[in-house]
Order: C-alpha cells, then sequence, then structure tokens
C-alpha cells in the first residue's frame, strides 16, 4: 500500500533511490511552494525540451486526474452537474475528478511552431508565459543542463511576471540554480542519468500535492 502521509511519501522515494536524498530539501521547498499555489487556485505552467518536454507532459497527467489516490467532486459540483443536465449530469458527477491545473507549454505542436517561426524559436516558452501567466502561478522548468535557453527566457518572463520558479535540472544546476526560487538538482553529471532520477523527483512531488489536496482529509 502506498504511503499514507507527505513524509513516508517522500522517505520512501529516498530509500528507493539513495541518490536523492541530497535533493530532499528542494523537493520539500517545491512541494511547499506548489501547494501554496493550489490552495490559492493558482495554476503551474512546466516545460522543457526533448525527454524534459516528455517529462512536462508526463507531470500534467499525473496532476490533472488521479494519480496514487482516488479523487471525487464535492457534493457541490456533482450537484451542479446534475442540474445542468439530469440524464448526463449524474454519470459525469460519477466519473469526472477534480484536477489541480497544470499546462505543458511543450504540448502546443501548432503554437510552438508558429512562435518558432514568425518570432524566434528561443521565444517559445516565454510567449505561452506571456498569455498564460498571472502572478502567483508556477512556471516549473525541466532542463538537465540547466542552461536551455528558450526555459531561461520563460523564467526570467515569469519572474517579471511575479509567478514562483521552480528549477529541475542537473548536479550542478546551470543558469536555472542562479534564477529560480527553487532549484532541484538531480544528483548526476550525464543526461541519461539525470533524466532517470527527474523521474522519481516528480513522481513523489506529484503523490506529495495528491495527498494534501484529495487524501489527507478522507
Amino acid at each position: 500500500m502506498y504511503p499514507n502521509n507527505v513524509t513516508q511519501i517522500l522517505k520512501r522515494t529516498i530509500e528507493r533511490h539513495p541518490l536523492l536524498d541530497i535533493s530532499k530539501k528542494s523537493i520539500i521547498q517545491a512541494f511547499d511552494l506548489l501547494n501554496a499555489c493550489f490552495v490559492n487556485n493558482n495554476k503551474l505552467l512546466i516545460c522543457g525540451n526533448g525527454g524534459s518536454s516528455s517529462d512536462s507532459d508526463h507531470i500534467v497527467g499525473e496532476l490533472m486526474k488521479s494519480f496514487f489516490y482516488d479523487r471525487v467532486l464535492s457534493d457541490e459540483d456533482k450537484l451542479k452537474l446534475v442540474e445542468t443536465s439530469p440524464e448526463i449530469g449524474r454519470y459525469l458527477s460519477e466519473n469526472l475528478q477534480p484536477a489541480l491545473r497544470s499546462i505543458s507549454l511543450s504540448a502546443h505542436n501548432a503554437l510552438n511552431t508558429a512562435i518558432a517561426n514568425d518570432i524566434d524559436p528561443n521565444l517559445i516558452f516565454a510567449q505561452q508565459v506571456i498569455g498564460y501567466g498571472d502572478r502567483d502561478d508556477i512556471l516549473l522548468g525541466i532542463s538537465t543542463s540547466g542552461n536551455s535557453e528558450n526555459v531561461i527566457n520563460a523564467m526570467i518572463t515569469a519572474k517579471s511576471m511575479g509567478l514562483k520558479t521552480i528549477g529541475l535540472t542537473g548536479k550542478n544546476g546551470g543558469r536555472l540554480n542562479e534564477i529560480c526560487d527553487v532549484t532541484i538538482c538531480a544528483n548526476a553529471d550525464e543526461t541519461p542519468d539525470i533524466q532517470e532520477l527527474h523521474l522519481p523527483i516528480y513522481h513523489t512531488i506529484c503523490a506529495m500535492l495528491e495527498f494534501e489536496f484529495f487524501k489527507k482529509n478522507s
């Protein structure tokens, strides 16, 4: 059975991936920022290139629907659905799930290619931050080097707009370590090794958030 509190979720990950012990503090800091973001009904934006682009999509998939714990709509939301459509609303109320609002900036192929073609390829994420970002949202930038130019541009744009920023990177942190409010530096130097550690890091944070919002008081 999966751990039944936030501390145990993180402890389980560290036991299974001892290289992440050095990242424990920053994982907690990232969780705290994200927890406050979602409590205040703000949203998470995520960006990255290549494998980190896939990670961006992956994280959204864990936050926008159930991951480890069951999620059930509130009675108020269920009632609104049934009142809106007595025929279909009951089915919707029994199957839809509450979400932690998250957007992968890597997922919008038509928009990204338009920005790359019409403006500048290094602005594909920054332009979306301009469009989607609100004060006190969070931008999570994933870069194994910590130096990806389009991620750095997005981070600077986000900070100028009052968003909080989290970097997920490799051992040295790169420029993200200088810019972000919190940087989680996976304890590895080579890209494949860093990416292997990124998965349990963000799975753990997603599980901690899901517990906090959907399991803690159930």
